[in-house]
């Protein structure tokens, strides 16, 4: 069985995170898949926008400790090899494809499942989600960009408390804290996270994907250095046909059809 599945329809691709008899935990295929889930989205035109969710009744546990336990004769795993080969590789996917990845949390997300999350463009949960920086309880950081991600979302302190305590999280108290954008009801997730892919994908895409470039790249310059980028990505987008389409339909007062070129 395989540990990703994968639909699309109406222009947005479908990821499910498919190892429902273990909370959909990671394991280097299961990153792997992922990953290159994330790349044929990438490389497909047809697809403009992303929803990833979980199978069963999680959405991710983070890491499967069953992969990475010490061995009986003490020989300790290289965890920095798991996070090079597995966890960057996703994150990067995500934040890299210039199209919108939203996210639908139904249930538990810890470790490096809640930071996947954290990751997306636009994230939706279940009132009946939970998310946990769990790495602690175990010694180790937060990864998957949780230490680059976090502060950024919630403040410094506020990300000191969630990694340290560890404590879990409600839906409510994440979307109050700005880590989610909409809590909904069980029953009403998916399809409410796949209504907002599906307008999406009827957007112009490529000035969707230049503005998360554009917020990518100001996680790391000053404002000077920002204001010249925008110009590059102004000028980029001011090339596009559905910028011109945006314009001529705004001056014949009519809805534009983008074509996401």
């Amino acid at each position: 069985m395989p540990d990703i599945l994968f639909e699309s329809a109406d222009a947005v691709a479908t990821i499910t995170l498919n190892r429902p008899e273990v909370l959909n935990s990671f394991r280097r295929s299961m990153a792997a898949e992922l990953r290159d889930a994330f790349e044929r989205v990438r490389d497909d035109d047809t697809l403009r926008a992303v929803v990833l969710t979980g199978a069963g009744r999680g959405f991710c546990a983070g890491q499967d400790l069953a992969e990475v336990a010490p061995k009986d004769d003490g020989t300790m795993p290289d965890l920095g090899d798991i996070v090079r080969d597995s966890y960057n590789p996703v994150i990067r996917a995500i934040r890299t494809l210039e199209k919108p990845v939203i996210c639908a949390v139904n249930g538990v997300a810890a470790g490096a499942g809640a930071n996947l999350a954290f990751a997306c463009d636009i994230v939706f949960a279940s009132a009946s989600a939970t998310f946990v920086q769990s790495f602690s309880k175990i010694g180790v950081i937060p990864d998957s960009g949780g230490t680059f991600l976090l502060p950024r979302l919630v403040g410094l302190h506020r990300a000191t408390v969630l990694t340290m305590l560890a404590e879990k999280m409600s839906a409510e108290q994440a979307r109050d804290w700005g880590l989610v954008y909409m809590v909904t009801e069980p029953e009403a997730l998916i399809e409410t996270a796949f209504g907002t892919a599906r307008q999406l994908a009827t957007q112009p895409t490529r000035g969707l994907g230049l503005i998360k470039r554009g917020f990518n790249r100001s996680l790391g310059v000053d404002l000077d250095a920002q204001l010249d980028y925008e110009e590059e990505l102004q000028r980029e987008a001011g090339k596009t046909a559905d910028y011109a389409e945006g314009v001529k339909a705004f001056l014949e007062k009519r809805k534009p059809v983008f074509t996401g070129k």
